[in-house]
């Protein structure tokens, strides 16, 4: 629970909060939903366009089945029951980014119910996240408005979606952050979807009331909408509930309408009244057949699932003896989590690996603002590294240097080594002379040392590092100028 929403029920702990997210997903099928126009995301605008997705009139839109496939999945990987007869409908509402003046989308009979999302609470326990329905439905374009003029760029009309509704299940923001956050790993993880906030592949919608604790009708609903990152729900969210709050205290109507969030004033603005379900006067999509889903194809699709989140943390924790941490960390990205397996089957480090990946990888994958398939860093050579790492041959100072050649180069890292002669001084007899030479270089510390000041040990270890160029290996180099401080 973040601190504000704990300030706020403190101050009113007659109230309590109920949420309902609805979250557009959009699939990363290889073309569209109703068409063959490719789905590839970035294109010049209007490029991804025909008479289909572009709404004109006599059009016949044919049903995409890797759509369906990609419903069952997260139908499944939901907890959902999948329906074995499901519709199209259309949506009635005009805007200049979709033409045909109407959406195919699936109305009363969608192609999964009743399912759940599981998250984690701060006491521990675990709390369900029930679903209302999950149905497919097409994009719409994307109209950008500019001080004159509104441009319309029809490329993402007909972008297959999954819109997951939920049940007002979820009490503040920190539950739905968390419910987020989960519900964009399982997507990702069946590489249905980018997820992607920032391209827009990974959108929701907020609905919150608030009301009284020993009030049995729910409060009047708010919708947030057009919300690009979980930072901004968690603030949006936390605003929300306490002007509706503040509004009840003061005997003022909580009105239903659709809020954007300010980020600058950090403060929810109106939009527009709310629509009814009778707005959009909903009637089943005439040119397309109902879709029918037998036992054998939702067993198919069982077959072919992929490893989901939630069974990936019990796994990593188990068989690499991570922390939840450390494996929450990991499983963040799923490109992350892949990399690490790769890396840990051919070097047998799971430890240092992880630790090597959170510290250093992702930092420098942040810092150049690039995913890890994008990068030179390949699991193979960072195997290299890992392995030189524990078998002594380079130290961790030398390391950092040698991972941020190769990370910027994609040169072997034994390669970097052998060139820089990099590897480890461990004989004994050389280190001993090189000790036997500082100590005779610094009597007066010597003395000191001898005489109780302990900390100048640090001291000749920097001047031992410094004559080895960094190469000594730290461990016998403290064993043997021990030794021979006295």
């Amino acid at each position: 629970m973040t601190t504000k929403i704990k300030n706020i029920l403190d101050k009113y702990p007659s109230y309590e909060a109920n949420i309902g997210i609805e979250v557009h997903v959009q699939l990363k099928t290889e073309s569209k939903i109703f068409c063959s126009c490719s789905n590839k995301y970035g294109e010049k605008p209007n490029k991804n366009i025909c008479p289909i997705c572009a709404g004109y009139p006599g059009i016949l839109p044919v049903l995409n089945k890797k759509v369906v496939d990609f419903a069952i999945m997260a139908g499944i990987a939901t907890n959902s029951k999948i329906s074995q007869i499901s519709k199209f409908a259309r949506k009635h509402y005009m805007y200049p980014d979709l033409p045909k003046n109407f959406q195919i989308t699936q109305g009363n009979l969608p192609i999964c119910t009743h399912g759940y999302v599981m998250i984690d609470l701060p006491d521990k326990t675990e709390k369900n996240i029930r679903l209302t329905r999950i149905h497919m439905e097409e994009d719409a374009g994307k109209t950008t408005h500019e001080e004159e003029q509104s441009l319309v760029d029809l490329n993402r009309a007909g972008t297959p979606l999954l819109e997951i509704v939920s049940y007002p299940d979820i009490s503040d923001s920190s539950q739905a952050k968390s419910y987020l956050s989960n519900l964009k790993l399982i997507v990702q993880h069946l590489n249905i979807s980018s997820a992607n906030m920032e391209e827009g592949s990974f959108r929701a919608d907020v609905n919150i009331s608030v009301k009284k604790k020993d009030a049995q009708k729910l409060g009047v609903k708010v919708e947030l909408k057009n919300i690009n990152s979980f930072k901004f729900i968690g603030q949006a969210i936390d605003f929300e509930i306490e002007r509706q709050i503040k509004l009840l205290e003061e005997n003022k109507a909580v009105v239903q309408e659709t809020r954007l969030w300010d980020v600058k004033s950090q403060q929810s603005v109106f939009m527009r009244s709310k629509e009814e379900a009778e707005d959009y006067r909903y009637l089943r999509e005439p040119d397309l057949p109902l879709v029918i889903v037998d036992n054998q194809w939702i067993e198919q699709i069982k077959k072919n699932m992929p490893e989901l989140p939630r069974e990936k943390i019990k796994r990593f924790q188990n068989e690499y003896n991570l922390s939840s941490y450390e494996v929450e960390n990991l499983i963040s990205d799923v490109e992350i989590s892949d990399f690490f397996e790769k890396v840990v089957k051919i070097c047998n480090h799971p430890k240092q690996v992880c630790n090597w990946i959170l510290r250093n990888v992702l930092a420098f994958l942040n810092e150049h603002k690039i995913q890890i398939n994008e990068s030179k860093i390949t699991a193979e050579k960072f195997a290299e590294l890992i392995k030189a790492i524990s078998d002594g041959e380079i130290n961790t100072k030398v390391a950092q240097d040698v991972f941020l050649e190769f990370a910027r180069t994609g040169k072997s890292p034994n390669k970097i080594i052998e060139d820089k002669d990099l590897k480890q001084i461990v004989s004994e007899k050389e280190l001993e002379k090189i000790i036997l030479l500082v100590i005779q270089e610094n009597p007066s510390q010597v003395e000191q040392y001898r005489a109780g000041k302990e900390r100048l040990f640090g001291y000749f270890v920097g001047q031992l590092m410094q004559k080895t160029q960094g190469k000594a290996n730290p461990k016998i180099l403290q064993k043997l100028l021990k030794k021979h401080l006295g």
